[in-house]
């Protein structure tokens, strides 16, 4: 799902920008850090291009059944069960990550993508309220202005992970970000296509 249009800076008067950057910024510290107790047990796993944020390691073993990916080459390299499922996590998600960028050809360096994944559809909804004051009808989203994804393990699999970062490829790739529904479709088209041989242009 695609929300950047909403919110994009070009739609505010020059002195609001400033007020919507700082705003924001806010909203996003306290969906990724909020300040409890408990923030300091989150689970946190970086790779080469993302930066997960789990509530707990369970979590984390959950979301990792769930990503179904790598053709069976990470269940050879690690056995039934990995002996270091974060490597086995980081690797997954890596290798998803460069299948998106290959499915959509658009290869660029970039920074990390925050992937915020909640235990629940009730932490996903509160997180959706927060950011746009609305009810929240779609499974996980994508916001360029927090460079994140929000996803809930309960409700996820590769395509849906796949997905959300084509759209973090797609704005980042881009000169000026596309239109919501173009870049729909091509989000689209990479989940669509994930378990496919990848289409060379040379």
């Amino acid at each position: 799902m695609k929300w950047h249009n909403l919110f994009h800076p070009s739609l505010f008067p020059l002195q609001r920008k400033v007020f919507f950057l700082l705003f924001f910024g806010v909203i996003a510290v306290s969906l990724l850090f909020p300040l409890s107790a408990a923030a300091g047990a989150k689970y946190k796993i970086e790779t080469k291009y993302t930066s997960f944020i789990f509530n707990s390691r369970e979590d984390m073993l959950r979301f990792n059944d769930e990503i179904d990916f790598g053709g069976g080459g990470l269940s050879s390299l690690f056995g039934s069960r990995s002996k270091n499922v974060t490597s086995e996590f980081a690797n997954k998600v890596d290798l998803l990550f460069e299948k998106a960028q290959a499915i959509l050809d658009m290869r660029k360096k970039m920074r990390k993508v925050r992937v915020r994944v909640y235990s629940n559809q009730s932490e996903l909804e509160e997180a959706y309220w927060k950011i746009f004051k609305g009810r929240c009808n779609v499974r996980g989203w994508y916001v360029y202005e927090f460079n994140t994804v929000f996803l809930n393990v309960k409700d996820v699999h590769e395509g849906m992970l796949a997905h959300e970062l084509g759209h973090a490829i797609i704005d980042h790739y881009l000169t000026v970000r596309p239109p919501r529904a173009t870049a729909e479709i091509l989000a689209k088209y990479v989940d669509l296509h994930l378990h496919e041989e990848v289409k060379r242009y040379d």
